[in-house]
């Protein structure tokens, strides 16, 4: 099992905005059966942490190419326009899983 985190630096001001629409892409991700349910985060404003990053992350059981035979798209491309404006930077992390059964 895979641990996948999308890290995006944005602009001073659009975290909160820069969220919602990520929340939006991991959504159409999810009802377009690419990943399991998503989670989008951020600090910097009422906790303590890194100021102008939100974050995503899901789990996989495996690493699949997005450009694989019979992906289905997502539908994100408007979305997707609408945060590069808000975004400086972005980079993917992954990070392998302990197995659940430790045994």
């Amino acid at each position: 099992m895979y641990l996948i985190r999308r890290i995006w630096n944005v602009k001073p001001g659009a975290t909160k905005q820069a969220a919602m629409i990520i929340d939006k892409i991991g959504k159409a991700y999810q009802d377009a059966g690419q990943r399991s349910e998503t989670r989008v985060y951020w600090s910097g404003y009422t906790v303590p942490g890194p100021a102008n990053k939100v974050y995503m992350d899901w789990t996989q059981e495996t690493i699949d190419s997005p450009y694989r035979e019979g992906n289905v798209s997502a539908g994100t491309g408007d979305l997707g326009a609408q945060l590069r404006e808000l975004t400086e930077d972005s980079y993917i992390e992954f990070y392998e899983m302990a197995p659940e059964d430790r045994g």
